[in-house]
Order: structure tokens, then C-alpha cells, then sequence
């Protein structure tokens, strides 16, 4: 099984959300259905970013990483270098 971590924008305000699953497309859609409480209020979200890993502790380690300061820099080149 793939795991992969995603980045995305919400298209109201751009802020970013980021996080992990074994299934992007089904996550996006339950994020822009409402399910997810802390995004619920920010929808529609967009995937602007994801990478892929072939275990869940590699892709939660790097989600967490996302979500520090240095994460959050590095994720902000990523995202301007791909514009």
C-alpha cells in the first residue's frame, strides 16, 4: 500500500491544510464535503502539493515535519517554485 502526504489550499483564503492518507482523492472529497471539522469552514480546498511513501510512519514523520516552522518554509519554496 501507497501512503502519501497532501498539501491543500483553501480557495476562500489560501490558507494551508496539510496531512496523510492511503487515498488523496477520498480525502479531498471529505474535506470539501464538510466531514472534516477543522476545514470545514475554509471549503472549497484544493491539492496544490503531495508526495508518496511506501509506509504510514514515513509519511507521518514528514506530515509532522510539514507542520514546524522549517516544514512550513520549505513547503512555502516548494509551493512558489512550482508557480
Amino acid at each position: 500500500m501507497e501512503y502519501f502526504v497532501y498539501i491543500l489550499e483553501s480557495e476562500v483564503d489560501g490558507r494551508l491544510y496539510k496531512g496523510q492518507t492511503s487515498d488523496v482523492e477520498k480525502r479531498i472529497k471529505e474535506h470539501n464535503s464538510g466531514k472534516t471539522k477543522s476545514t470545514k469552514g475554509y471549503v472549497p480546498w484544493k491539492l496544490v502539493y503531495f508526495e508518496k511513501f511506501k509506509t504510514i510512519e514515513e509519511a507521518v514523520h514528514r506530515e509532522r515535519f510539514f507542520k514546524t516552522g522549517s516544514g512550513r518554509e520549505l513547503l512555502k519554496q516548494i509551493l512558489l517554485n512550482k508557480k
